[in-house]
């Protein structure tokens, strides 16, 4: 497909990426906009996204899959906690039941974009596995491209990993058929992540696992199956139950993240109460007690208690320290210790970028998107026929996608209802609202990256909010005319 694909292939929107942005989009299009024409590009040879590139043990949602999966689309497996390929299955099937696999080209990266003001279209270059240079224009952009580098992962920078003689791997590149059994195992971090491959380790062979923090993190465990959901599907429609099940889930993922922001002390004694009771004597509050109140950092799920029960049957252990070197057996720790280690794996976090790296310009002059405004969520201040999707902070990513492509598929109807073909969020030079910082988790990821983000105001609609049932409402209410969003006509149309 791809040595078939036009140079100069021209279509209405240009989508960026096949993982659960780029899906989410393209099903929205084709359903709301049957009449346009659209390509997906994914520089991967399949679709998934961040689900076909992580391989570790263990890889698993860690949000429920009554919000993770699509408004449109049902969650139909018995675990709403999902592994890997189970999510993956779940987008290969949306593709082919909603026939998007004709509309991807995949093997092809895309490098640049540029929109011409005078024509309205966005040249998009992309580079293929051969590394060839092609390039297709587009009406519209939609990066789809998630929030991190493919490429590098965060680099924490551990002095003496040339002196290690076993084996280290980041979880971002996890060798095929990697054969730890028997092995003793650190897994340096305490985020989603390394809670994640400690218990899936652990209980699969390895010898023994430990898990290295310098700070802890708080934790929640819930069941994977959703007892309410899996009782709803024995009398409900399939539709009917997955609808109930994920409004219920929503309330009390908004529920649990208000209440520790209004009542930390509160969530903290609960958090803590239930950490106690699965650990018991393996309980410390040194490595359980994070110095930061809950949902100032995502809180990292356990489904089925499995990291307590690793913990609680010697399979694993939990280690709060710092890290002085590498050396040939293990890890040296500030404290004095030592961590024997055949292992090694560095959970310690991702290195985000915006746009995907791609280099974005309009006529020619570059986009510095740091010096940008978010508009409702997905759009860019001075920035014409362009969307993209940053997910929620505390609740699930694809409830973003959903109420964005639904956004997306309004304007583009607005704009065939008034015979235009550019919309541009403006925002006057002098006009901008005073900047609020969104961004005030303190997870490491988040920090780093916060000067790559667009600027957000205190309200709507130059902001990427984070409450997603207000969204919800303005986002399906709002007027798409505004008086923000300028529309305009190419200029031979106008001339015609």
């Amino acid at each position: 497909m791809n040595a078939q694909t036009p140079i100069d292939e021209t279509v209405d929107m240009i989508i960026v990426g096949a993982g659960i942005s780029g899906i989410g989009m393209a099903v929205h299009l084709s359903r709301d906009c049957p009449g346009k024409s659209f390509a997906i590009l994914d520089r991967r040879d399949r679709i998934g996204g961040t689900w076909d590139l992580f391989r570790y043990p263990g890889i698993r949602s860690d949000s429920d899959m009554h919000t993770l999966g699509f408004s449109f689309a049902p969650w139909t497996h018995e675990k709403s906690i999902a592994d890997g390929p189970s999510i993956l299955d779940y987008l290969e099937k949306i593709a082919d039941e909603h026939d998007l696999r004709r509309h991807m080209r995949f093997g092809q990266k895309v490098v640049s974009a540029d929109w011409d003001g005078a024509s309205a279209l966005w040249t998009v270059t992309i580079e293929t596995d051969q590394g060839e240079r092609r390039r297709i224009k587009g009406r519209f952009l939609f990066l789809g491209s998630g929030y991190y580098d493919y490429d590098d992962p965060y680099d924490a920078g551990f002095k003496g990993r040339d002196k290690f003689k076993g084996t280290i791997i980041h979880p971002q590149f996890w060798p095929k058929d990697f054969d730890y059994s028997g092995k003793k195992v650190v897994v340096i971090g305490s985020g989603a992540t390394a809670v994640t491959i400690v218990p899936a380790m652990a209980h699969s062979g390895a010898g023994h696992v430990t898990q290295l923090q310098r700070t802890p993190t708080w934790m929640v465990s819930r069941p994977a199956r959703d007892g309410l959901n899996n009782f709803l599907r024995k009398f409900l429609p399939e539709k009917i139950a997955y609808a109930f099940t994920r409004a219920k889930n929503i309330f009390l993922q908004d529920l649990m993240f208000k209440r520790a922001r209004n009542a930390p002390e509160k969530v903290k004694d609960f958090l803590t109460t239930q950490l106690k009771g699965h650990l018991g004597e393996n309980y410390s509050a040194a490595d359980f007690t994070p110095p930061y109140d809950p949902w100032d950092q995502r809180l990292c799920l356990v489904p089925d208690a499995d990291f307590f029960e690793a913990i609680n049957q010697g399979k694993a252990s939990v280690v709060t320290d710092q890290i002085d070197s590498f050396d040939a057996s293990g890890i040296k720790l500030k404290s004095g210790k030592h961590l024997d280690a055949d292992v090694i794996v560095t959970a310690t976090g991702l290195k985000m970028v915006f746009a995907g790296k791609i280099a974005v310009s309009v006529d020619g002059k570059p986009v510095d998107f740091g010096k940008h405004y978010f508009y409702r969520n997905c759009m860019f201040s001075n920035v014409p026929n362009m969307a993209g999707v940053f997910g929620y902070l505390n609740a699930s990513w694809t409830l973003r996608v959903d109420i964005v492509a639904e956004y997306i598929t309004r304007l583009l109807a607005q704009m065939d209802y008034n015979h235009v073909q550019i919309a541009t969020p403006a925002l006057a030079e002098g006009q901008e609202p005073p900047v609020d910082d969104i961004f005030d988790f303190s997870s490491g990821y988040i920090q780093r990256g916060k000067d790559l983000m667009p600027k957000n105001a205190a309200s709507l609609p130059w902001r990427l909010n984070q409450d997603y049932r207000k969204d919800r409402v303005d986002m399906r209410q709002s007027p798409i005319d505004d008086g923000v969003m300028q529309f305009s006509r190419v200029r031979a149309a106008v001339e015609a």
